[in-house]
């Protein structure tokens, strides 16, 4: 039986980190192409690694589906229909890269098809406390808001709307929570964000707050639409 990966030493961490980092971004911004061929000793000559450290590497690449390795002809680069697309490094390295609007766009729409229906379920499956919780994360947000303090309401953005997806009850809508941490922190750091969220925004994430703390998923799911089709709308 396979043995899972398991996370590299923390003296190794930042080696296997760049390597990762400047390989994946290599494949995702296309500068190594589908079907182009590597190897081990080319790759331990260009970073000066061991050959353990390379072939552990490529491990992890493969598990995100960026390559694959095949007897007699070496590590081979996948094309972008096989990446695994929920990855949050893979979805980062998109952001940053020349794909930035088909990225933004395919995950903005994948948001409006999930987080709609995860407010809804929040409004009927959160415990007192995440009601609380979605209450006082929107209450931070009207102040950091109107106070222009962007990195502070992004922090609590990521958590209002991971609350969110761990409160509906749905696994598979929580699992989803790295995947919105990281189109919320690309649209900050892409410069996407106005330097004062717009007061729709604001209201919209008290709305939905508000019908969480009531138990009504109807006006959960209609406020969140209508917040993410203003965030729709900036993105496109």
């Amino acid at each position: 039986m396979a043995q899972p990966l398991q996370d590299p030493a923390p003296a190794a961490a930042v080696m296997y980190s760049s390597i990762i980092e400047e390989l994946g971004r290599s494949i995702v911004g296309g500068e190594l192409g589908p079907g182009e061929r590597l190897t081990i000793e080319e790759l331990q000559n260009r970073f000066g690694v061991s050959r353990t450290v390379i072939r552990d590497c490529m491990r992890i690449l493969e598990s995100m589906n960026l390559v694959f390795s095949k007897r007699r002809v070496g590590i081979v680069v996948q094309s972008p229909g096989h990446w695994n697309v929920y990855d949050a490094r893979i979805i980062r390295w998109r952001l940053e890269g020349t794909s930035r609007a088909r990225q933004f766009r395919s995950l903005t729409e994948l948001r409006c098809a999930v987080e709609p229906l995860a407010a809804a379920g929040a409004a009927r499956h959160a415990t007192e406390e995440q009601r609380a919780a979605a209450l006082r994360l929107a209450g931070q947000l009207r102040a950091l808001g109107e106070a222009g303090r962007l990195e502070e309401f992004l922090a609590v953005d990521i958590e209002f709307h991971a609350l969110l997806l761990s409160a509906s009850g749905n696994e598979m809508f929580s699992a989803l929570d790295d995947v919105v941490t990281e189109v919320l922190r690309g649209r900050t750091n892409q410069g996407l964000m106005p330097r004062t969220p717009r007061e729709h925004a604001l209201a919209s994430h008290e709305a939905v707050a508000a019908a969480i703390a009531r138990a009504d998923p109807h006006s959960a799911e209609a406020a969140m639409r209508d917040l993410l089709a203003e965030v729709r709308e900036a993105i496109t």
